[in-house]
């Protein structure tokens, strides 16, 4: 049962065939899954980190501004009226 050149050439079509179809399906898939997979998770991600980031960056920086400046000033302002009322007050009267 020797091969023949007919044979052989069928073969070699068949294999040839077969690999390409399986590379090219398997190499097309490949890509596209690592792609999109790759495009989803570094969108999301990347979406997701800077939305939360940026909003906890914003509303930490913005509360703790505000809370500071607001309460810095009120205590301030609160502290030097009674205390500069009271002594005047006092040391006047």
């Amino acid at each position: 049962m020797g091969w023949n050149v007919g044979e052989y050439g069928m073969m070699n079509k068949w294999m040839v065939g077969l690999t390409d179809g399986w590379m090219d399906g398997w190499m097309d898939g490949w890509m596209d899954g690592w792609m999109d997979g790759w495009m989803d998770g570094w969108m999301d991600g990347w979406m997701d980190g800077w939305m939360d980031g940026w909003m906890d960056g914003w509303m930490d920086g913005w509360m703790d501004g505000w809370m500071d400046g607001w309460m810095d000033g009120w205590m301030d302002g609160w502290m030097d009226r009674w205390t500069n009322g009271w002594v005047d007050g006092w040391v006047g009267g």
